[in-house]
């Protein structure tokens, strides 16, 4: 019976909402120092100070909808300057809009008098370029969070080159030496690996991951079903049309031969006989 690897996920996931529940109150009370030239006194500062706090919450938040949607519909990796544009100018007119409306609002509400001319010749200005500044922090934390998995992912596969590939038993983790890693191949909808004591484990990653993972002068991908470790293989033949017959050592539960398509054909024969 096959065993199951079980490994823990990685996650370098910006916590935004717990630094932003702190640093709107810290922006208003620089909006404050920066916007009034009198700041209200008695009961009505606490009670201005909340309702601009919320604001900043309500158009933070919809910055935040607005960049998790772009993430999902255009990440940075298709067009880096356009989706920077694109973000800054998006969240700019609809954080700036929210501000405006609610201040509006809140101003019809509580006086009959309109909104100081101030608010769209000055603060509005100030607005913007928080709003700026809150974009640069989610432009900096994803491409440190696509720093922090690069830099894993290199850790990662020196340690895998190192000690083999790891797998689960049970509540026991399990290190397969290469040299004792027969291949990986598909199974139905598993991936496994065959150690040459013919113990069978199922892996948590794709033959594609694989391949970018494991020493290339020790595996090769011969086709969509297998990466086979090279003392599994015997000789070769070759086919018409290029393709090539890869003959294997006797292996339970393996066939004799895997044929290797023509695209790939001319990298096999110089990976298995190198000069």
């Amino acid at each position: 019976m096959a065993e199951v690897s079980v490994k823990p996920a990685q996650s370098h996931q910006f916590r935004d909402i717990p630094l932003f529940l702190v640093l709107i109150p810290i922006i208003n009370v620089l909006n404050y120092y920066l916007t009034y030239t009198h700041i209200p006194s008695g009961w009505r500062l606490p009670v201005t100070f909340l309702i601009d706090t919320v604001q900043g919450y309500a158009a933070w938040w919809m910055l935040r909808a607005i960049i998790r949607r772009l993430d999902h519909r255009f990440p940075y990796e298709r067009n880096f300057v356009r989706r920077i544009l694109l973000q800054c100018v998006i969240t700019s007119v609809v954080s700036l809009l929210v501000i405006a409306l609610s201040t509006e609002a809140i101003n019809f509400l509580a006086t009959d008098k309109p909104v100081p001319r101030r608010f769209y010749t000055h603060d509005i200005f100030i607005f913007f370029i928080w709003i700026l500044a809150i974009n640069g922090i989610y432009i900096g934390a994803h491409f440190y969070e696509q720093f922090q998995q690069a830099n894993h992912t290199k850790h990662e596969a020196l340690r895998v080159r190192q000690e083999g590939f790891i797998v689960r038993s049970g509540k026991q983790s399990i290190a397969v030496p290469f040299d004792e890693s027969i291949g990986f191949y598909v199974d139905g909808e598993y991936t496994m690996v065959l150690t040459d004591q013919q113990k069978r484990y199922v892996v948590d990653q794709s033959l594609d991951k694989l391949e970018d993972e494991l020493p290339g002068e020790r595996f090769f991908r011969l086709n969509r079903q297998y990466i086979l470790h090279r003392q599994t293989l015997t000789a070769f033949d070759r086919l018409e049309n290029g393709k090539l017959n890869v003959r294997l050592k006797d292996i339970p539960g393996f066939p004799e031969s895997i044929q290797v398509s023509r695209t790939k054909a001319p990298a096999f024969k110089k990976w298995f006989s190198p000069e």
